[in-house]
């Protein structure tokens, strides 16, 4: 992890060296996965001990990925001469209690695991279990919608002040609206690719940036007729979504996000594109941008 947030700050520090105001959201799929099989194991050992709730573990998850992340930015941005602070705000997203997704866990979290191992699992926590783009199985829990970020302002006022915040860490801790102003946790987590839209929303953002492990969004990928694309409008976008070109939990809600992002006010861009390659490509030289 130190090592990706050093990497993942160089990209961030040429958006904030060429004069952006800039935003920061990210995702916890391993991490909170490691935190709850952490609680899990002391709670085998200790069976007095509470089950640590997912808000809880999303909550912890964004803290230490916030603190390496800020630390490794901060330093970057020393290094090349810039003044500006970077805060990690820890950030409540709410859902709505009642979303079909708890009804239908798909979000994958925790480890990558064999076929047999997932089964085992399964069978012996009652885990949902699911293959992850090809990549092994792992477990799978609820994946509800984000409505609306409870620090806004907040993320607003830091931002209007010149400071790089890094906020909806793992997409935001999920939590519901109850009876009064009461908040409660929900056992979810929220998809980081519609936070980050909502996010970008929310604060008027002119640019969605999503940063992933490929240059651009492809049709036909991994097949001999595989073709990169540079441009997408939305509607394109739905057209191949629903020809089924985009695997679910992969590049599927990247490409969601940046649809419902561009298609939500005139001269909204949202770019997909290779972390390393976020410089190029606000510059307009490399990955998919959508666009109206």
């Amino acid at each position: 992890q130190m090592l990706a947030v050093k990497e993942t700050s160089k990209a961030i520090a040429d958006l904030v060296e060429a004069g952006h105001t800039v935003a920061v959201a990210h995702g916890n799929g391993p991490q909170v996965g490691m935190i709850q099989n952490a609680f899990a194991a002391y709670c085998r050992q200790e069976p007095s001990a509470d089950v640590m709730p997912l808000s809880m573990c999303v909550a912890m998850s964004q803290g230490y990925i916030g603190y390496d992340l800020q630390n490794a930015l901060k330093e970057e941005l020393l290094n090349r001469g810039l003044q500006q602070g970077v805060a990690t705000v820890l950030t409540q997203v709410v859902v709505e209690g009642d979303d079909p997704a708890f009804q239908h866990p798909t979000k994958p979290i925790g480890a990558f695991m064999s076929k047999e191992e997932a089964e085992k699992m399964a069978r012996e926590k009652g885990w949902h279990i699911a293959e992850d783009a090809g990549r092994g199985w792992r477990r799978c829990v609820a994946s509800p919608k984000p409505k609306a970020i409870v620090e806004i302002e907040t993320i607003r006022t830091l931002m209007e002040a010149g400071q790089v915040v890094i906020g909806c860490g793992g997409g935001g801790i999920p939590v519901y609206r109850t009876e009064g102003n009461h908040l409660k946790g929900a056992g979810a987590v929220i998809d980081k690719d519609f936070a980050s839209e909502l996010l970008a929303e929310s604060l008027d953002a002119d640019a969605l940036i999503i940063l992933t492990a490929v240059e651009k969004v492809a049709i036909n990928f991994g097949k001999p007729d595989q073709k990169w694309l540079d441009h997408l409008t939305p509607e394109e976008a739905r057209q191949y979504e629903a020809e089924g070109q985009f695997a679910p939990g992969s590049m599927l809600p990247k490409v969601q996000a940046a649809v419902k992002f561009a298609a939500s006010k005139p001269g909204r861009t949202a770019l997909i594109t290779l972390l390393e390659k976020a410089k190029d490509g606000i510059a307009g030289k490399t990955g998919t941008a959508v666009s109206m």
